[in-house]
């Protein structure tokens, strides 16, 4: 072993791995804490806190450059106190310096590279910088802290100040009523970022933002306008036809670096396939189009194959490089398909577009589809079956074939809130296609989360990192583990889930509540005091933690006849109707709230003894307005079960806004009464 492999600084002993990855850097990296917080302070250092994840192409290549390079390392070692963060363990310290970038320089990306004073305040900083340009950087911030500190003393404090401003939101101050042209407000504006021709938004590079299709496609289930429905189609099917989407092993990549989902940036995040596997599998209940359940049952072969752990939880990501290569393990040589396939190989090159549209660099070929399969079967004048039977037998040979190759590194951090993404994923499957295999992998997921991850009164905790001290959960791990645990119950009859999720929200109403806002802070009380108050707003590639934690009131509220809840989701709507209606892209899932509330929400209860087996029922069918309640027992532990059971029968109860229409013991029946109004 050479001396830099030898080499260890003081990241010895964390297990995420993205910091295990800097491990042996010359740069002497500390993890955020008391250790690294305190020499800071007492050599009176700027902080350099450097921040990324272990996915991030950017990263990688800044640490092969600069962070191995001795020379920059000793001016690092010797003028910084040198912090690493895992943006994925610390959402909220990289919340805190990325805001801080961006308002410096209006952008911002990983790797993220931001000074602080020792106190921690940021003052400067910027993403990736090459080598030379990175010297000079540190070379002029050490000098400032030197000869100018008091004016980076000021411009810390401004820049606190503008942090603390960008995402506090004050109190509406009164009641707000909606009417149905606000509902359209917000789909013409969204729509004026969607890209009609290739799907997704508008320009490269193109994320899937499952957040906006989910909006849409509600909407066009409550106004009926067929355009919604229209551009959702459109999307799903360019991306899984597009090099986007994993054709042989399933799952999607992170982003596309061009508009026509052709060149993925190659990693895969938990995250997005957990929320895409929601959306293809709700998008299929209003179309039916087979191309989104085959995209779900692969997908969900990816997971069980590459993200599944040994206690049936779900790893974070996959990294985009092998061999310090991008993409190289999902590439191909058309050579190399001819040896594998044999005689298969010419239709298959066909069908993945091999020399045609999937021509990448270097004569390699990223797989996608030019046609969907009616159209290539009427080309090639073969059976549907012979193309499904083809193409199923060569991704089995080219999926061994890749197996052999050397596989992307695996981030092994098992997060709270995105597992809560995938176990919805699952529920949402398991509801639309009825496979009992896709409810047990997200009951085993979420029962294991609930015992390691959850206390009895409701505290949990972002992930759990071998012998160190679990960080404890943000905002976003409640908001997303409660609506798991809600649609578990809706999908599963099991009360446990819908009282768990009951328990979470408790202790988050007192956790996360900050004083003059209606909104939930980022950060518990429990948790470390970082220099600003982060509250989670916009929606991105996941929907913000307020969004999320909107619904859950309103849902709970309607379960638990808690009018205080419904109050408190509307309060939280209306103080952020304005940046809704006027940034409705960046506000979707606010979109679905405000579609409740100008739309009746029913609750549609189950009691009896073949409450399971309609509930299953009614999950698959279309109906976005119905949140579902089934017990096969009397449970006066849920006051929406209360007084409803009568010995041998069952009984459908549909209510809305604690008003509830006759019972009728017909499933037809009930669904006639959601129909009517």
């Amino acid at each position: 072993m050479n001396d830099k492999k030898q080499k260890i600084n003081h990241l010895q002993g964390q297990t995420s791995p993205y910091l295990l990855q800097h491990l042996h850097n010359p740069v002497d990296w500390f993890p955020w804490g008391d250790e690294a917080l305190e020499r800071a302070v007492s050599e009176d250092k700027p902080i350099l806190v450097s921040i990324g994840y272990s996915a991030c192409h950017w990263c990688h290549v800044m640490e092969k450059e600069s962070f191995e390079d001795e020379e920059v390392a000793e001016i690092m070692n010797t003028r910084f106190v040198c912090i690493k963060v895992d943006r994925e363990e610390r959402p909220d310290i990289d919340h805190l310096y990325m805001t801080a970038v961006q308002l410096i320089t209006r952008q911002g990306g990983w790797p993220l590279n931001c000074f602080a004073l020792p106190d921690t305040r940021p003052f400067w900083g910027g993403t990736y910088f090459p080598r030379d340009q990175w010297k000079d950087v540190l070379i002029q911030v050490a000098e400032l802290y030197q000869t100018n500190k008091d004016e980076l003393v000021s411009q810390a404090e401004s820049l606190i100040k503008g942090i603390t401003e960008t995402s506090f939101v004050k109190p509406a101050g009164n009641e707000m009523t909606y009417q149905r042209a606000d509902a359209d407000k917000v789909f013409r504006n969204i729509m004026k970022h969607m890209d009609q021709v290739e799907g997704g938004t508008l320009r490269a590079p193109k994320f899937p933002m499952p957040v906006n299709l989910e909006f849409l496609l509600h909407y066009y289930f409550h106004s009926g306008n067929k355009s919604a429905l229209d551009q959702v189609e459109l999307s799903l099917e360019k991306m899984a036809m597009g090099g986007i989407y994993d054709q042989v092993g399933g799952g999607f990549a992170r982003y596309s670096t061009d508009e026509k989902w052709k060149v993925p940036h190659f990693e895969k995040m938990l995250y997005d396939n957990g929320q895409l596997v929601s959306l293809y599998a709700n998008t299929w209940k209003a179309s039916r189009n087979p191309l989104y359940r085959n995209v779900v049952y692969q997908t969900v072969e990816f997971l069980d194959r590459e993200l599944t752990s040994p206690g049936g939880t779900f790893y974070s990501a996959l990294d985009a490089d092998s061999e310090g290569e991008e993409g190289k393990f999902y590439v191909w040589k058309e050579n190399e398909i001819d040896e594998i396939l044999g005689s298969d190989s010419r239709l298959v090159k066909e069908y993945y577009q091999v020399g045609k549209k999937g021509l990448w660099e270097n004569g390699d070929n990223i797989l996608l589809r030019a046609y969907s399969d009616d159209d290539f079967c009427n080309k090639e004048n073969i059976s549907t079956g012979e193309l499904q039977s083809l193409i199923l037998r060569a991704n089995e040979r080219l999926l061994e074939a890749r197996s052999k190759r050397v596989r992307p590194a695996l981030d092994n951090k098992v997060l709270t809130g995105w597992n809560a993404l995938m176990i919805k994923g699952l529920a949402d499957a398991y509801a639309s296609f009825g496979d009992q295999s896709f409810l047990e992998r997200a009951k085993r997921a979420a029962d294991y989360i609930i015992k390691h991850f959850m206390t009895p009164e409701g505290k949990v905790c972002r992930s759990l990192n071998g012998n160190n001290r679990p960080t404890d959960g943000f905002l976003e791990d409640y908001a997303l583990l409660i609506q798991a645990l809600i649609r578990l119950f809706q999908v599963s009859t099991r009360a446990d889930y819908l009282l768990k999720a009951n328990a979470l929200i408790n202790y988050a109403l007192k956790s996360f509540a900050s004083s003059n806002t209606n909104l939930f802070s980022f950060s518990s009380i429990h948790g470390e005091n970082l220099k600003a108050d982060y509250f989670e707003v916009p929606d991105n590639v996941i929907a913000s933690s307020n969004s999320v934690m909107a619904i859950n009131l309103l849902h709970l509220s309607n379960y638990f006849e808690r009018n205080d809840w419904a109050r408190h989701s509307s309060r939280m709507l209306a103080d952020i109707s304005p940046q809704l209606m006027e940034q409705s892209i960046s506000f979707s899932n606010w979109g679905r709230i405000l579609l409740y509330q100008v739309n009746p929400l029913y609750t549609l209860v189950v009691c009896g003894p073949e409450a399971a087996e309609k509930i299953k029922e009614i999950n698959s069918l279309f109906y976005p307005n119905v949140i579902v309640a089934g017990s096969v027992n009397t449970r006066d532990d849920i006051p929406v079960f209360s007084n409803r059971f009568r010995k041998g029968q069952t009984w459908f109860y549909v209510c809305s806004m604690g008003c509830c229409k006759m019972p009728v013991d017909e499933l037809e029946s009930a669904m006639e009464q959601v129909k009517t109004g």
